[in-house]
């Protein structure tokens, strides 16, 4: 046969190769390289929250690894349903890139949140409103690697938007369910599962029986293992699972949330960086790519009770999960041309920052920095209020340390008592312990690597999903 010396197009050519060339030329032996997605969420990390960790980690002029990102954006995020959203509807809108109302989970807007009572099932709402697939469930569906990180319960608002659909967010037994490959209950999209899911919530795996909380009298953890699943439930067996030789692994560490960063036992939970890096050290062995969420959930909490050092340590710890996963993906992936990183939170809290202080630098154990009094620019002098005390850099417009009385018969305040952990800051208006509320301010979102320049300007929380399907091919 005589050499073809006809033009052809490009098209063609790789035809030609792929018929009778080189073997090395084939698709199958030149795969496509993996894309990877890491969906970073800080649950209640509004803006003055966000500022006030950086100062207090590493003062005014310091940057955490957040603040690296080369893109940003504002994200509007009410609800389907309300002006303040909670987490279950801001993170299924990330998730699905559908509003739903306040407590309902990756569900269509006219679902109505039942609150769950006694024994809740999901197949009592039924015709309730219709699941919306995630960005998680879109993962599997590519045959992509997944995983779920949080410092929360697993089953709790945030993690479960990417896996579980229910019309109630406190339905934690039925979303647990979700999650065991082949029992009753499972999300089928899920195919052999969510790969790795590490946090807390041990008590909705087990029955009643064993100490849980579950009804059915089904202990999840036993069926998980049986699925293959290597399972952690302390920080030994965590450090046991050898991420070359596990497919998939599950640590549930605690019986509900994992403790604050601050109080942490490091001998006993791991922390959300090695949670973070573990994972994807599982995941990466996926030739086509994977999709992590990661979950600094206990952000909230500590902001609802007001005690606000726990949220900027926490905010912290959820920075470093940042920076491992970073200089994790970069060793594959240096100029992240196929990885997609995204920073953002579900809502804003009511935190401030007050008056006009004077640079204060990081907090340390001698100086308390921005969890301290207030200390005026000018002079360095401590200010006052009316009532001719002083008073706290960071406050929260309600809260449960709302001082009733004439301020002026009471005892001053010190850098001492303020700066401790257990601290609860002043509020503008009381509410009942641990009910300081969300705020509706837009929050921040960062993006790197992959399609992040496509993530500008002001938008709402549905785009972001938009976005991250786009780039990610999912």
């Amino acid at each position: 046969m005589k050499p073809i010396r006809t033009a052809l197009p490009a098209a063609a050519l790789l035809v030609l190769v792929a018929c009778g060339g080189s073997k090395s030329s084939t698709p199958a032996d030149n795969p496509p390289p993996p894309k990877r997605v890491v969906f970073f969420l800080g649950d209640g990390m509004g803006m003055a929250t966000q500022t006030a960790a950086r100062i207090y980690a590493v003062g005014e002029d310091g940057d955490l690894a957040m603040d690296t990102l080369p893109e940003t954006a504002f994200i509007k995020t009410h609800s389907n349903d309300a002006q303040v959203t909670d987490s279950a509807p801001s993170m299924s809108a990330y998730m699905t890139g559908v509003k739903a109302n306040n407590e309902v989970i990756a569900m269509t807007p006219e679902t109505v949140a039942y609150a769950p009572t006694g024994d809740f099932t999901t197949t009592a709402v039924a015709n309730n409103g219709k699941p919306v697939t995630t960005l998680l469930e879109l993962a599997k569906g590519a045959g992509w690697g997944t995983g779920v990180v949080t410092t929360t319960r697993v089953t709790h608002a945030t993690p479960a938007a990417t896996y579980a659909h229910v019309p109630h967010r406190d339905a934690e037994s039925d979303i647990a369910a979700q999650l065991v490959p082949g029992g009753a209950g499972f999300n089928a999209k899920l195919g052999e599962g969510v790969d790795v899911v590490f946090g807390g919530g041990r008590q909705f795996f087990l029955p009643k029986a064993s100490g849980g909380k579950r009804a059915d009298a089904r202990d999840l953890t036993a069926e998980l293992k049986g699925k293959g699943y290597a399972y952690a439930a302390s920080k030994a067996d965590f450090d046991a699972i050898d991420p070359a030789k596990a497919a998939k692994a599950v640590g549930l560490f605690t019986s509900s949330h994992m403790s604050y960063d601050f109080d942490r036992d490091a001998a006993k939970e791991p922390s959300l960086a090695e949670m973070t890096l573990k994972a994807i050290q599982v995941l990466e062995k996926n030739p086509k790519g994977y999709f992590l969420m990661v979950e600094g959930g206990r952000i909230d909490h500590a902001l609802h009770e007001t005690t606000a050092r726990k949220a900027l340590h926490d905010t912290v710890a959820f920075d470093n999960a940042i920076k491992a996963a970073l200089d994790q993906v970069k060793k594959s992936d240096p100029g992240l041309a196929n990885t997609l990183i995204v920073v953002t939170a579900d809502h804003d809290h009511t935190l401030v920052l007050n008056g006009y202080a004077q640079r204060t630098g990081k907090t340390t154990a001698s100086n308390p920095g921005v969890v301290g009094l207030l200390r005026n620019y000018t002079d360095g002098s401590l200010a006052k209020d009316a009532d001719g005390k002083p008073y706290t850099i960071l406050g929260f417009g309600n809260g449960e340390s709302r001082p009733a009385g004439a301020r002026t018969t009471f005892p001053d305040l010190t850098d001492a008592l303020v700066s401790d952990a257990t601290y609860h800051q002043e509020a503008a208006i009381r509410v009942s312990a641990g009910s300081e509320t969300h705020g509706g301010t837009d929050v921040w979102l960062g993006a790197t690597g992959l399609g992040a320049a496509t993530f500008k300007g002001t938008m709402d929380n549905t785009q972001v999903f938009t976005l991250v399907k786009k780039a990610s091919g999912l």
